[in-house]
């Protein structure tokens, strides 16, 4: 979240330099002036919070706001400064107001890794020569913000529970739902359902080293891995792009990998617990 140039496409807005000493909250330092931003478009939009010098707005920090989650899931919980702005758990970032994110605070997130092996012609899993584990392969989006490649996963609506946000989400992204029509959405619906519904395993929860990150507003996230054994079932399910993503594939897993943000390990934590290449 300390990258130099914070990921806006129009204006170049840049983050002060936080030394690796100076990152902690409890360290001193007296003169840190952050850069200040929060995008225009934030200020306007209706599913963001206001500016907290509105006097009709009084956040409960910490805590379920009405059928906004405020509440970490990181075990401890974050701390409030002199401002009445709530603090970035993992520490300074050189850049303090919300960036491009929504909400002050933690940021909701959940994020579908959608698996299968990759199989040759003869229908039979790939193995790597090198470790001798079969290759993964999981459904991977590109970004249209520039972002690169990542998992299709998305925004928790406030009262949304995260398993609705996983399903949803990976309509959106993979599967195109906002385009499709209402008889192909019904189909693709069902075919999800049928899928999502069998469960999935968490692979992490928790705070994301996300490039909008800044001192006051970050991204958290579930992970949740949905593996097709046989492949039969994703297999059937027609995949395309969403408005939010420029491409669409399956990818293999390996330590090769370059994704957006943290997915790398969170893709890595899935390898790892289907015993597959990495």
């Amino acid at each position: 979240a300390r990258c130099t140039v914070y990921p806006l496409r129009a204006d170049q807005i840049e983050r002060i330099k936080v030394p690796d000493d100076k990152v902690e909250w409890s360290t001193e330092w007296a003169d840190y002036s952050p850069t200040e931003f929060t995008a225009p478009f934030v200020l306007k939009a209706p599913w963001a919070d206001p500016e907290l010098n509105n006097p009709e707005f009084e956040p409960k920090w910490n805590s379920l706001d009405g059928k906004v989650n405020r509440v970490s899931y990181e075990p401890k919980k974050y701390d409030i400064d002199a401002k009445g702005k709530p603090l970035n758990p993992c520490g300074r970032t050189g850049l303090c107001g919300r960036g491009i994110l929504g909400r002050w605070g933690p940021n909701h997130a959940a994020d579908p890794v959608v698996t299968r092996w990759q199989r040759d012609s003869n229908g039979d899993k790939v193995v790597n020569t090198d470790t001798g584990l079969p290759i993964l392969e999981f459904v991977c989006i590109e970004r249209g913000d520039g972002g690169g490649w990542a998992i299709p996963g998305g925004m928790v609506d406030p009262g949304e529970k995260v398993a609705v946000t996983l399903k949803r989400e990976f309509m959106e992204e993979a599967m195109d739902s906002t385009q499709a029509s209402k008889e192909e959405n019904a189909q693709n619906s069902k075919l999800v359902d049928s899928f999502f519904s069998a469960g999935g395993t968490e692979v992490y929860k928790g705070y994301v080293d996300d490039p909008r990150n800044t001192d006051n507003a970050w991204m958290e996230t579930v992970v949740m891995n949905f593996h097709d054994e046989t492949g039969n079932k994703v297999g059937n399910l027609k995949l395309k792009a969403g408005d939010d993503a420029k491409n669409l594939k399956w990818m293999a897993i390996g330590k090769s990998l370059t994704l957006y943000a943290s997915h790398k390990s969170f893709v890595e934590k899935v390898a790892k617990l289907q015993k597959a290449h990495w």
